[in-house]
């Protein structure tokens, strides 16, 4: 039987949770549940997320190469540079700023900086969003070892929270 490397991961004799490179940590349905909503995400973007992609996209900024709606622990990033470590996310005029900070904490764990513009920002001055973003990438600092893992338990249920999901009961 020939199984895709996804497949093969949810198969009941594998580990229950994929190795931090892989996965983040994350069971291989928590993992696929997260890329399905990416794919549903890139599939269906907001206007200002396709004005700022047409402007990202091919590494049109400065050479440096971005992706969209990238699955990072528990949580979904609009754009990211994986190079300069940057998240750069459009915000809507609904955006929790309370669950932005959780959430913002819990990336920057991981190493990664944010960057948070507004829906207006980038329908009204694309241009300056851009010159922010590239700000923001000149001033990468050198890298750094990974954090701690401790207290990852602690940002599951904050992420889950923040979603509105509950994965009780869930295989794997």
């Amino acid at each position: 039987m020939n199984l895709t490397p996804t497949d093969d991961a949810k198969r009941l004799q594998t580990p229950p949770l994929q190795g931090r490179g892989k996965g983040w940590g994350l069971s291989a349905n928590t993992l696929a549940e997260l890329n399905k909503r990416a794919h549903q995400m890139r599939n269906d973007p907001t206007e200002p997320e396709k004005r700022l992609w047409r402007n990202l996209s091919n590494s049109q900024l400065g050479g440096w190469k971005f992706r969209r709606q990238q699955v990072i622990g528990w949580f979904i990033a609009d754009f990211v540079c994986p190079s300069a470590k940057l998240i750069v996310e459009v915000d809507g005029d609904t955006h929790d700023a309370e669950a932005d900070e959780v959430r913002d904490a819990a990336l920057m764990r991981r190493g990664y900086r944010v960057l948070r513009v507004t829906n207006e920002d980038v329908m009204r001055n694309v241009e300056g969003v851009k010159l922010a973003i590239l700000r923001a990438l000149e001033n990468v600092d050198s890298p750094h070892p990974n954090p701690s893992p401790e207290g990852e338990g602690l940002e599951k249920v904050e992420a889950q929270k923040l979603l509105g999901i509950s994965l009780e009961g869930s295989v794997g």
